[in-house]
């Protein structure tokens, strides 16, 4: 999140110093076409980076696992600070760009493990909670980044290099303390076939001794899936009994990225100027949307397991178009209305909060929920695929719809968003408070492909639970009442 909106600030001040290397170097000052392709690179070899980190990811996920790849991760965001804050002092541009990549490739593996982690240590009735600190915590790194780009702050010409510094800050932090937390249990049961370390991871991470229950559900997964092992990429995509759930994790990711929200991001000064707000007033601006994002995505993780994830989807993607088509109307009636870019402004803060009720962090649940253990790797790496190539493709090709379109550019991700809406409320069963093996069973029917008959067991399993759990949830009502 930090990354998206760190560049916006000192972007000024990133291409004077590209002009000055350059007249260092050569003796001649650089072409403004030059200079153009430069800031481009340094802001789309971010996704580029992302990319990659997301197709290298299953090797230290299966050598590794989800914490030991998350720990040797925080070296990237490490090596990309170092990097990114002493390229201006070393006279090297190019430092700032491989600093982008190498920042890319940590936040490309780090979105593909994290919710993997995430999703696998959470009990059922609460994982689409702790799901959503991921998006809440991205959202948050938006923030951060238009807080210390701030003129009084960091976002001047004698400090703009500082502002990647603060990429090391969270890699340390997790450094510290991500070793004193357990592995995956389902990791170490399912792939490592080591039931006691399992079993401590349980109980470390839901504070109680007697898990026998979570156990006893993970090896009901286990059985059903004991004649495969970890399947590849190539494999995933030419398997029929999971072809729905890869169609409908390809459509959501690609729609999380599609649906315009980065196009906001990465031209928010613009988008602010065109609407006529005077340049002094727009670090402020954006900051309110920053700050609107973060509130919205709390909210969106408070309800998520009341209201579900494929309402707030669809709410989110619907939403999202009824704005950006006002966006549109306001945009073109700025000139002849005085208060008409107040309205714009609103729209901008409503497509945000839209974007981050369902659509900014629920994909990255889906990922982990509609697929078992043996699929999950390789599911996550097509979703990162999917992910960057989307974020790239609209880091590039907006300006170009913008030049062409004007003030109509946003209708195409109006069109982006109704299709998805439309996608999710036909195909996509709600997942809330299910088992890994319920959700991928709900698809067998329009997979075609039998169900399997451990899902039964899995059933008598929850069943001989559920008053268990209703007690404990119950328990933590009273005492909270008290």
């Amino acid at each position: 999140g930090y990354n998206l909106s760190v560049v916006n600030a000192p972007a000024l001040y990133i291409k004077a110093f590209y002009n000055q290397t350059w007249m260092e170097r050569y003796n001649e000052p650089i072409r403004a076409e030059t200079v153009t392709l430069l800031w481009s690179i340094t802001v789309s070899i971010f996704a580029i980076g992302g990319l990659f980190g997301a197709l290298v990811v299953s090797w230290p996920i299966k050598i590794l696992g989800r914490k030991g790849t998350l720990l040797l991760n925080n070296i990237f965001a490490v090596i990309a600070a170092l990097l990114l804050t002493f390229g201006e002092k070393a006279r090297s541009f190019e430092m700032l760009i491989i600093g982008r990549f190498i920042v890319g490739v940590d936040s490309g593996i780090a979105l593909s493990v994290l919710p993997m982690y995430l999703g696998e240590i959470s009990p059922r009735y609460i994982r689409g909670s702790i799901g959503q600190f991921n998006s809440i915590l991205i959202c948050f790194g938006v923030f951060i980044g238009q807080v210390l780009g701030l003129p009084e702050l960091l976002g001047q010409e004698s400090r703009w290099n500082y502002l990647f510094s603060f990429l090391a800050l969270p890699a340390v932090l997790q450094l510290c303390v991500l070793p004193f937390l357990p592995e995956s249990p389902r990791y170490l049961l399912i792939e490592r076939r080591d039931e006691a370390a399992a079993e401590r991871a349980f109980q470390r991470f839901l504070g109680k001794k007697d898990v026998s229950l979570e156990m006893e559900e993970v090896h009901a997964e286990a059985r059903a899936q004991e004649t495969l092992h970890t399947v590849s990429m190539v494999q995933l995509l030419k398997s029929r009994s999971v072809r729905w759930q890869l169609i409908t994790v390809v459509v959501t990711m690609a729609s999380y990225q599609l649906c315009g929200l980065n196009a906001i991001w990465y031209y928010t000064n613009g988008i602010l100027q065109e609407a006529g707000f005077a340049q002094n007033i727009i670090p402020y601006i954006t900051l309110s949307t920053g700050g609107i994002e973060t509130f919205s995505a709390i909210i969106s993780g408070l309800v998520i397991e009341r209201i579900g994830r494929k309402p707030l989807l669809i709410f989110g993607f619907s939403a999202m178009a009824v704005f950006f088509s006002l966006l549109t109307v306001f945009l073109n009636f700025q000139d002849s209305v005085s208060w008409m870019p107040y309205l714009s402004y609103v729209c901008i803060l409503a497509v945000i909060a839209s974007f981050c009720s369902g659509p900014g962090g629920i994909p990255f649940i889906l990922t982990g929920e509609l697929f078992e253990q043996s699929y999950r790797p390789a599911a996550f790496m097509i979703a990162g695929i999917v992910n960057w190539l989307s974020n790239f493709a609209v880091g590039l090709l907006f300006p170009f719809i913008q030049e062409a379109l004007e003030t109509f550019a946003f209708l195409v991700f109006v069109g982006f968003c109704v299709v998805a809406a439309i996608y999710l409320f036909i195909i996509l069963p709600e997942t809330k408070k299910k088992t890994f093996m319920d959700i991928s069973q709900s698809f067998a029917k329009i997979n075609k492909v039998p169900v399997s008959s451990t899902s039964h067991e899995m059933k008598l399993v929850l069943c001989t639970g559920q008053d268990q759990n209703e007690k404990v949830q119950n328990g933590f009502k009273m005492e909270s009442s008290f």
